[in-house]
């Protein structure tokens, strides 16, 4: 055989090699996002998927247990129950009533398995009733539209 024929058969191998290495790679990354009622009415090899659920964490659910935490997540009157198996600490602002999302996969009973969880706290970062805006001079006020009041000063 030639130099010139082994050089394509070994570039051949090796882009076919890479092609199917980012297909594996690319099919098994893909994640869905399902809220919680969208669960029960998803068909059977759907639920096999790698999938993104959120909700928010029922109070006095989470248990810290041996390898996981187990919490449920609710959302419009419907439960998931939840184990995080992951590696990463769970975030600060995981706690009850927080907004979660989780990613994994469902498990044959039912429960959900989380690699990964985000949570955020709405309330920590939402502005307090009746407060100004940041960059507001002490005493003045805005108006709806964001303008200054200056209470007929001019």
């Amino acid at each position: 055989m030639k130099t010139r024929s082994k050089f394509l058969v070994g570039s051949g191998i090796i882009i076919a090699t890479l092609l199917a290495l980012a297909y594996v790679g690319y099919t098994q990354s893909k994640t869905y996002y399902h809220t919680i009622s969208e669960i029960s009415a998803l068909p059977a090899p759907s639920l096999h998927q790698r999938m993104r659920v959120s909700g928010n964490v029922r109070a006095g659910s989470i248990a810290h247990l041996d390898g996981r935490v187990d919490f449920v997540l609710e959302e419009q009157g419907k439960n998931l129950a939840v184990s995080y198996v992951g590696r990463d600490p769970l975030p600060d602002t995981f706690k009850d009533g927080a907004q979660a999302l989780v990613e994994g996969r469902l498990n044959p009973q039912g429960s959900f398995v989380a690699e990964q969880v985000q949570a955020k706290c709405a309330s920590k970062y939402e502005a307090a009733p009746n407060s100004a805006p940041a960059g507001t001079p002490p005493g003045q006020s805005m108006n709806q539209s964001g303008a200054p009041i200056d209470g007929g000063k001019s």
